[in-house]
């Protein structure tokens, strides 16, 4: 009898395969009114002859800002029969960071997915801000090894950055995102009108991120932050929307064309300022918002690298000041905390950095605004001073001389 001869491999080859990733992003007003597109054209884009069986998700914040959603998700459904499936009533999540910090929110959202049968070619539609989409994405992408969805931001901060993103999580053993997946979105639909419902802080405090990617990727997108400041600080609806436009279209341009959309690297340069941030919201039980916290981190390290003579310091300066201008505070009493070595806690930020990074830390500064550049090192010291020299421009200078004792 012959028998199948295999040749064997040669020693450390390799096998790869690439797999395309396309999604689009809509910036749209009022988009659950039935005339408006976007959604249903969104869903039925690849299997147009068909009917899509759509769970929709809702933040109860943004539920209980906008009473009428429910209605008009309900006709939306009605106008569009032929196209689109219903499969249970809307299903209300707790909005917030809290959401990411439990895990039997997204196995609660697995067994309705499981409950209304939802398969691999049905869609999870999450109405939301940030961390509400973070925690429907991941229990999403977990079920069936992947469900469609379709993301519909509902803050500045989500709009122009994180719900136009491929990463999904959820927050465990005290570490923000420690448990998370990447799986790029079947859709997003960005409707500006649910940014008239925010409160003021949660609108300034989401352009810190649209600053962070001007200052990596656009001096003329920061110039233009300058430039509107003062509209900005008052959250005029017009210039927010095109300030979260520009945003997620620098975010998307970085996604989409670094060679590295799912971080298989260390570096990462759209984390300017996210390891003092991803600390600090955990150190004040994200008492901090996520984007302050961000605004906070960048001051750190724009600090930092003033005095490391990475940086000049009108440079520093110009951008320290549009940060308070915008209306973002640049310092939080936790920065003051210690740890039992009598460091700073929010050093041993570096550490869990470096962990979620994988491999060796790799840390984003600047040169100058659309200059970027990585280290791989942080002196902590200089982190510490950095620290006392905001605590001094916040509180004054007539400081005591303990405030510079975690600078030893």
């Amino acid at each position: 009898m012959d028998t199948l001869r295999k040749e064997p491999a040669a020693a450390g080859s390799d096998h790869g395969f690439s797999v395309p990733f396309a999604f689009p992003v809509h910036f749209t007003r009022n988009a659950w009114d039935p005339k408006n597109l976007a959604i249903v054209d969104t869903l039925r884009r690849h299997e147009p002859d068909r009917r899509h069986r759509v769970l929709v998700v809702i933040d109860d914040h943004v539920a209980r800002a906008q009473p009428r959603l429910r209605a008009a998700i309900l006709a939306y459904f009605d106008a569009h029969a032929d196209s689109l499936e219903l499969v249970s009533e809307p299903v209300l999540v707790p909005g917030g960071e809290a959401v990411k910090n439990d895990l039997a929110h997204p196995f609660s959202l697995l067994q309705v997915i499981n409950d209304v049968g939802l398969d691999r070619q049905s869609c999870v539609a999450v109405i939301g801000g940030g961390a509400v989409l973070d925690m429907v994405s991941f229990a999403a992408a977990i079920a069936h090894r992947g469900i469609r969805v379709l993301r519909l931001p509902t803050t500045v901060l989500a709009q122009g950055d994180s719900g136009i993103a491929v990463k999904n999580s959820v927050n465990l053993f005290g570490k923000k995102n420690f448990v998370g997946t990447f799986a790029p979105p079947f859709g997003v639909v960005n409707d500006t009108q649910t940014l008239d419902t925010l409160p003021h802080r949660d609108k300034i405090a989401g352009v810190s991120e649209a600053v962070k990617v001007a200052l990596l990727r656009s001096s003329d997108f920061f110039a233009y932050l300058e430039t509107n400041c003062e509209r900005i600080a008052m959250a005029q609806s017009d210039v927010l929307a095109v300030v979260v436009q520009r945003s997620a279209e620098l975010h998307l341009a970085h996604i989409c064309g670094n060679g590295d959309p799912f971080e298989l690297g260390s570096a990462r340069p759209l984390d300017f300022g996210h390891w003092v941030a991803h600390k600090l919201e955990s150190m004040t039980a994200h008492r901090v918002r996520h984007g302050e916290a961000v605004a906070i981190g960048m001051a750190i390290d724009l600090t930092y690298s003033v005095s490391k003579g990475l940086l000049d310091p009108p440079t520093c300066e110009r951008i320290l000041t549009l940060l308070e201008a915008i209306g973002l505070r640049l310092w939080d009493d936790a920065l003051m905390e210690k740890a039992p070595d009598g460091r700073y806690a929010i050093v041993c930020g570096l550490q869990e950095f470096r962990e979620h990074l994988g491999g060796e830390l790799h840390i984003t500064l600047l040169r100058g605004v659309g200059d970027s550049f990585e280290v791989t090192e942080m002196d902590e010291a200089v982190v510490a001073e950095a620290i006392v020299t905001l605590a001094r421009r916040a509180l004054g200078t007539s400081m005591t001389t303990g405030l510079a004792a975690g600078a030893a």
